[in-house]
């Protein structure tokens, strides 16, 4: 038994240590836990992966359904275009934007509540004259308050529950999180209102506001026979001065040149990278007879309406064809600035891995990352979580790629209309399940896959969103560390890390036993998933409690909070990434706010349970 609770704990100092250092995916890590567990004997081999089908993990899936239903359908935006004030002064605007966020991420996806309330945020910052990273800070914040206010609101809440049913006490009920949640959430939502907007570092956002007169960094390619070709680059420097453009950088031969000499001449198949406006790009393409690089051969000009097109190339496969066909009749090109979700297939990869102009007939003109453009070569560049990425293409091209990638517009972007009806039915059923599920009437699990079933009955959500809609790493990263946690917990090692901690640190006391388990777990939020931190505190939480003679409920309770308060990093939580590019953020900026909102949860919560969950 010694011997496996060191190699428990072992393995769970690798796992915490490759989840901070962030350079492998959060389901990799926890697949490499379970396997090692596996291995080692801790973890049988018929039960390795039985917590793929924990309810839990079940209830987070469907819970990602309705939610997408909820936001295809149209339903929450109607909601937000009928709550949110259209002229209002800063408190007032970032407290109607961050309540309704809260209320929100209460009853679907907290990515999802902050994904469709960013594009507006962006628009409120515009309006005010303020840095986006004002409002969007505190939106971020209030959003994952919210989650902790119900069973479904966060996946932290449904991995405590789960684990309170494992120990024969039955899991929480829906609304069982709501009187310590919706304290804290509310006394963290007037402090960010009313103070905390003001902490936000001022920083030049990545978004809208960075591009706010259009510039942008772009690639062009010397083609043959054009008129640049055999000029000195100052000669073409001169020529593009006159449509307020100019030369960064320059390519030849695959090799960079950050500063090139003026004085060089340029030769066919040359690459230029040049900062210019929307505007003016046209003039300079033409003016020089120069195109933009891409991995088809494309051919830019200006129609007569003096809007961009693109003539296909010879040996294009048809279905190219059509679709730039399609695309040169369907309407004019347009910009459109997307910043990149954590969940985004785009992560790791480059414009040139996808295709981008090949499949989707888009370009890719800038990449900004944490309030710097980059100007390295755009189409070789990875694409990393909370990049904001400069787009052209048709509306058509540019709504396809967005869903496809989970990416979110920052600019003016197409609210989604709801479908007569579906809407309606769609609010209908989320509220039948979830009064299903806090009424006892059906296990959580039950409810909202029955929802989704009906959802996929009605029509609501076409069969394929179903799947597209679920964050199948959260799902991998849960159903791996449910097996990894019960080792723990079978093997002693969580006992005996609980031992450690109150005899020299809590010194046999309850309550400070309960503070030392919230500002751990908040802690490790900060730099693991929060779904993660839940999973590795729950059997140490349970332990201390059966130590200490106390009931478990307000150690689990205080893990629910402090795996859903990550508030002093851009990795702790994904909406805290999401807005790391649109923010112009830096990795430290994020303690400025966070740290004092970490210390009111801590205060307010403490007192909370120590009175609604009694030890």
């Amino acid at each position: 038994m010694i011997n496996d609770q060191a190699v428990i704990f072992v393995i769970l100092a690798g796992t915490i240590s490759l989840f901070m250092w962030g350079r492998w995916r959060h389901d990799m890590v926890a697949m490499a836990s379970l396997l090692a567990c596996v291995f080692a004997g801790l973890v049988p081999v018929e039960s390795a992966f039985v917590g793929l089908g924990h309810p839990a993990v079940i209830t987070v899936a469907c819970v990602l359904v309705l939610s997408a239903g909820l936001q295809a359908t149209g339903a929450v935006d109607a909601l937000i275009q009928r709550v949110l004030p259209k002229s209002a002064g800063m408190t007032q605007s970032i407290g109607a934007l961050v309540v309704l966020g809260a209320i929100l991420s209460g009853f679907m996806n907290n990515v999802g509540a902050m994904a469709l309330l960013m594009p507006l945020a962006m628009q409120v910052s515009a309006r005010l004259e303020v840095p986006p990273g004002r409002v969007l800070m505190p939106l971020s914040f209030g959003t994952i308050l919210g989650g902790m206010t119900t069973l479904i609101g966060t996946p932290p809440n449904l991995i405590v529950a789960g684990f309170r049913a494992e120990i024969g006490m039955g899991g929480f009920a829906m609304f069982d999180f709501t009187p310590v949640g919706a304290t804290v959430a509310g006394a963290g939502i007037v402090f960010a209102v009313l103070v905390g907007w003001r902490l936000v570092p001022s920083r030049e956002a990545a978004g809208a506001a960075t591009f706010d007169t259009g510039t942008y960094f772009t690639e062009v390619r010397v083609t043959p026979g054009a008129k640049a070709a055999g000029k000195t680059l100052y000669e073409v420097e001169s020529t593009m001065e006159e449509a307020d453009a100019q030369v960064v950088g320059m390519v030849r031969n695959d090799f960079r040149i950050s500063a090139p000499n003026p004085a060089r001449v340029l030769r066919e198949g040359d690459i230029l990278v040049i900062e210019a406006e929307p505007e003016s790009l046209a003039d300079v393409l033409s003016s020089l007879g120069l195109k933009l690089e891409e991995e088809v051969p494309v051919q830019a000009k200006k129609d007569k309406d003096d809007s961009i097109v693109t003539d296909r190339a010879e040996g294009e496969p048809d279905e190219i064809k059509s679709n730039e066909e399609k695309d040169s009749q369907g309407g004019e090109i347009e910009l459109q600035e997307l910043v990149v979700m954590p969940t985004s297939g785009l992560i790791g990869r480059s414009a040139a891995a996808i295709q981008l102009r090949t499949r989707y007939g888009l370009n890719l003109l800038a990449i900004s990352r944490q309030g710097r453009r980059s100007i390295q070569r755009l189409r070789s560049a990875s694409i990393q979580a909370g990049d904001v990425l400069l787009m052209q293409g048709s509306q058509a091209g540019l709504s396809g790629f967005t869903s496809i990638y989970a990416c979110v517009p920052l600019a003016k972007r197409a609210i989604s209309l709801p479908v007569k009806g579906r809407a309606t039915l769609a609010v209908l059923v989320m509220g039948i399940a979830i009064g299903a599920a806090a009424f006892g009437l059906l296990p959580a699990a039950v409810a909202f896959a029955s929802g989704v079933l009906c959802f996929l009955v009605l029509r609501i959500v076409p069969p394929r969103m179903v799947y597209e809609a679920i964050d199948w790493p959260v799902i991998i990263l849960l159903g791996a560390l449910f097996p990894v946690a019960e080792a723990m917990a079978s093997s002693g090692a969580a006992d005996l890390l609980a031992r450690g901690l109150l005899k020299n640190v809590a010194q046999g006391s309850p309550v400070a036993a309960l503070a030392l388990i919230l500002i751990v777990t908040m802690t490790l939020s900060d730099f693991m998933n929060n779904a993660a931190t839940a999973a590795v505190m729950c059997p140490i939480s349970i332990s201390t409690a059966a130590q200490l003679g106390v009931s478990a409920d307000s150690f689990l309770m205080a893990v629910a909070i402090g795996a859903s308060c990550a508030f002093l990093t851009p990795i702790g939580h994904q909406n805290n990434t999401l807005i790391l590019g649109p923010g112009g953020f830096r990795f430290g900026d994020y303690w400025r706010m966070g740290l004092p909102m970490e210390i009111l949860v801590i205060v307010v919560s403490l007192p909370m349970l120590l009175w609604i969950w009694p030890l």
